[in-house]
Order: C-alpha cells, then sequence, then structure tokens
C-alpha cells in the first residue's frame, strides 16, 4: 500500500516527523520532488536533525529509502548529510538514487544567486540551492542525468554543449566567470563516485515491492501553495508538491496511492516571498515565532525567520482539496497553550465581497483576512495521550477548524518527539 505525506501550505508543516512517526511501519520511503532548498526536522532518539535530501526513514534499519527521479539531486549535499547522520551514531541507511534522477550542478547554485542578485528588490526570495535553474534545465533537456554518468563519450560532448549554452548568459547577463568544460567533466566524475554505490532502477524495485505487497511512504517537499501551477504562482517552488506527482516522481502507477496524509499546523509560517492573507506582525508574530516549531520558527534551511499568521481556513481547505487528502494531521498545537484567545482566518473579503475559496494570485494579493476569535485553553497539553483528555477548547479549536477545512483530523502533534501524537 502506498501512503503520501504531503503539505497544506506553504511547507514547514512538520511533515519530517509524520514521516518518522509513519516510517516504523513502513517498508520504503520516497522523496519524490524538490531538492535540498527545504528541510524537514526531525527529534528522535539519537538527537535532532535537519534533512535536506534524506528520505525520513533513515532511522529505522528495516527501510529502503530512495531518492526518486523527480528530486532534484544534490550529490554532495546528499553525501554530506549522510556523514552528518552517521556522525551521530545512527547505523548506516539503506538507500537508493533513481538512475533517472538529475544532479544539481554547481552552476546551478550559481545562476540561482546571480539571478536573485540581478532581480534585486524583485527577487524570490530564493534559498539559492539552485533549485529552479537546474528544473529550468531539466524541461529544457540540458541537465544530467544520473545515468549519462555512465557514458563516457557522451558526457564529453555534452559538457561543450551545456557550458557553450550557459557561457552566453554567463558574459552578457550576469558578467560572471565562464564555465570551462574540462571543469564540469571533473565535477561529474566526482558525482559518479559518489553515488555509483546507490543507483538502482527505482521504479523496477518499487513494480516488485508492490506485487510483494511492501508498505510505501511518499514524502513530499514544501506543500500546496508552493505548487508551480495550483499555488501562489510565480511565489512557488520549481516542481510540483502535489500527491499526485508522487506517482510521477517516484515511478508508479496513480491508482497505488491509497492514504494522502496532508499536514497542516494549527497555526501559519511561511519561509520567502508572497500572498500571505492571515500574516502578523511585530510583537504579536515574534511571540508566536520564538515559542513555535521545535525551538522557534526558523527555516531548517537557511535559518531565516519564518513568516508568522493564524490558521487559514481558506488556504487549508484548498490546499487539502488540491492533494486528495484522506486524512489531515494536525501539527504544533500545544504551542497555542499561551494564548487567551486565538484568532482563525475563516474567509478572505476581496473588492468588498467575502469568500472562502481561494483565488488565484493577483486577487490574493488583495484580501484581507476575515477573522472568527475562539477562546484559548491556557495551560500545556504535551504528554496528553488521549484525545478525551485535551481541554475542552482545545478540542473546540480542533474541531471548529476541521468543520472550516471539511477534512477529517485524525492525528494531532501536541510535541516534537516522535512519540507526541493523539489519534483521533
Amino acid at each position: 500500500m502506498v501512503k503520501a505525506v504531503v503539505g497544506a501550505n506553504w511547507g514547514d508543516e512538520g511533515k519530517g516527523k509524520i514521516t518518522d512517526m509513519l516510517g516504523e511501519k513502513a517498508d520504503i520511503i520516497i522523496r519524490f520532488q524538490g531538492g535540498a532548498n527545504a528541510g524537514h526536522t526531525i527529534i528522535n532518539n539519537y538527537g535532532k536533525f535537519a534533512l535536506h535530501t534524506l528520505p525520513s526513514g533513515v532511522f529505522y534499519s528495516h527501510t529502503t529509502n530512495i531518492i526518486g527521479n523527480g528530486v532534484a539531486l544534490d550529490v554532495p549535499v546528499l553525501f554530506n548529510e549522510i556523514q552528518s547522520v552517521l556522525d551521530k551514531g545512527v547505523p548506516m541507511p539503506k538507500i537508493l538514487v533513481s538512475n533517472r534522477a538529475q544532479m544539481v550542478m554547481s552552476y546551478h547554485k550559481n545562476f540561482d544567486a546571480y539571478e536573485e542578485e540581478r532581480l534585486g528588490g524583485k527577487s524570490f526570495g530564493s534559498t539559492k540551492s539552485g533549485i529552479a535553474p537546474f528544473y529550468s534545465d531539466k524541461y529544457a533537456k540540458i541537465g544530467f542525468q544520473v545515468s549519462e554518468l555512465f557514458d563516457d563519450e557522451l558526457l564529453k560532448e555534452k559538457v561543450v554543449r551545456v557550458a557553450e549554452q550557459k557561457n552566453v548568459l554567463l558574459e552578457h547577463l550576469y558578467h560572471k566567470p565562464l564555465i570551462n568544460p574540462d571543469d564540469l567533466y571533473q565535477e561529474l566524475q566526482e558525482y559518479k563516485k559518489m553515488v555509483e554505490p546507490y543507483v538502482c532502477d527505482v521504479s523496477l524495485f518499487l513494480h516488485n515491492a508492490l506485487k510483494e505487497g511492501k508498505e510505501i511512504l511518499l514524502e513530499g517537499q514544501l506543500g500546496s501553495l508552493k505548487d508551480p501551477d495550483h499555488g501562489i504562482y510565480p511565489m512557488v517552488t520549481s516542481s510540483s508538491t502535489l500527491a499526485a506527482y508522487g506517482a510521477i516522481g517516484a515511478g508508479i502507477p496513480p491508482y497505488e496511492i491509497k492514504q494522502i496524509i496532508t499536514v497542516c499546523k494549527a497555526y501559519s509560517s511561511a519561509v520567502g516571498a508572497g500572498a500571505f492573507v492571515s500574516e502578523i506582525f511585530g510583537e504579536e508574530a515574534d511571540e508566536l515565532r520564538r515559542r513555535g516549531g521545535d525551538g522557534g520558527e526558523f527555516g531548517a534551511t537557511t535559518g531565516r525567520p519564518r513568516r508568522m499568521g493564524w490558521f487559514d481556513c481558506v488556504a487549508s481547505k484548498y490546499g487539502c482539496r488540491m492533494q486528495g487528502t484522506t486524512d489531515v494531521a494536525f501539527t504544533v498545537l500545544d504551542v497555542l497553550g499561551y494564548l487567551d484567545e486565538i484568532p482563525v482566518c475563516v474567509g478572505y473579503e476581496i473588492d468588498g465581497e467575502i469568500t472562502t475559496d481561494f483565488p488565484t494570485t493577483h486577487l490574493l494579493e488583495k484580501a484581507k483576512p476575515v477573522l472568527k476569535t475562539l477562546p484559548g485553553w491556557k495551560c500545556d497539553i504535551r504528554g496528553i495521550k488521549k484525545y478525551e483528555d485535551l481541554p475542552e477548547n482545545c478540542r473546540k479549536y480542533v474541531e471548529f477548524i476541521e468543520e472550516q477545512i471539511g477534512y477529517p483530523i485524525t492525528m494531532v502533534s501536541n510535541g516534537p518527539g516522535r512519540e507526541d501524537i493523539i489519534y483521533r
């Protein structure tokens, strides 16, 4: 059976924790899109980890962890990450890398930084991990696929062709140093050495695993609102963040995905630019940021302070709908225990009209939040294991949001640890 763990919002919803928790019963865990531009924070018996490329199942000895063909594979990042996990006493995980995955090259990161610099105040708030240039090249058909590392003639010809194309931009648009094809060839040889032991025909491996009835988890990066088609375009990521893409990015039939667990935070946070209707500022935001997450709301990749807001029912209902949600995992509920009252965004006012349907970006930019205030529960709920043992106002908050978004909240996370979870 295949389950997908995906985000309902802007990312940073707590997917890493949920994947890590569900990983106990999974045989295979697959990253199917995105690259090392966002991190998943996981806290377990080995310590605290910010994973960027490795699937969140690497802490279990029984799982196979797969980098799917849809991932932007940054080979050195992957290998530094494997090393950092081993350094903390985690046994060597079983890792497979799709022979159809494509690689993030050093020039992709350079182009990412050059473009942000060129755009100045109109930049996208990129993490400069090379993701947009990588996916641009993939679809322009000038990317390097892992399988190509094993064809020397092809590589020698291709590095010349790619360098020629890139150097036009470097010289005339960015006024930066040019790419030497020999250096590019050397870079690819280094990547080959690192990745060779892990390369596998992943779709065939998964085909056989499905026939054997294995439990498979798809692990998404970011959330619905960062999807290039269905998100807050153009302030989006460069690969599809939806569960439906899991079938493509892993290489399995779409009908195999039976359960879609969409992760939602009990409040909102976002990294990077773009419309964020329920956003709060000043002291109110600082306090929520300081108390939030698992040691403050700061990006797992960049350390940037996240933008903060109240729970957005409009965005979350839409995010769940686009994912095809079967279950909602509701995270960081414990964070809100300090508040007397908790505002919730239940609608958007756009040009004098109130809507509960999520609009396209140009209308979203004009939207003002319609807030409803719920009473707080004013106590620490960490350590509670049963839903009925939560304070009444806390349960009312969960049930109000469930009613507003229209999808069942079946898991409530009330702390950062693997065991801090309540099943409903």
